[in-house]
């Protein structure tokens, strides 16, 4: 048994020692400031939330993996800005978000997102307008349920 309790302590530590599941449910802040909550997430793995900037609270929907997928999940959600009294700018664009929940090992729970923001365009020369990017969320209060 003293043999094996290395290769067990290391096995444990690999596995993720804190053990803690990562829930996407509840109220997340990014990098950029913004907000967003996630109220739901069924049992099929659809979630539902909002995600709020300075600007305007448009809805968010998405999905994640099934619990079978650890204790660390991934997911991908979308926003649609649908606002007719923002800016034309404002009021016409999608963002898609995906990315992986983890549970970094002090046990705080990380949201790590790429992120294509997708803008209308009149002209096939200004598709450039699309925006890839990268970013982090951390929770700022859990709804426990």
């Amino acid at each position: 048994m003293v043999r094996a309790t290395p290769f067990l302590l290391v096995l444990f530590l690999a596995l993720g020692a804190h053990g803690k599941k990562c829930n996407l449910t509840g109220d997340w802040k990014n990098d950029l400031g913004s907000n967003m909550t996630i109220y739901e997430v069924k049992e099929n793995g659809d979630l539902t939330g909002t995600y709020l900037t300075s600007i305007i609270p448009p809805p968010l929907l998405g999905s994640q993996h099934l619990p079978d997928q650890l204790n660390q999940p991934t997911f991908g959600f979308t926003v649609h800005w649908n606002n007719s009294h923002a800016s034309f700018y404002l009021r016409i664009h999608v963002v898609v978000f995906t990315g992986q929940c983890f549970v970094d090992n002090e046990g705080k729970e990380i949201l790590k997102t790429m992120w294509l923001w997708r803008s209308h365009d009149n002209r096939l020369e200004d598709d450039w307008n699309a925006t890839v990017g990268f970013g982090g969320f951390i929770t700022i209060i859990r709804t426990e349920t």
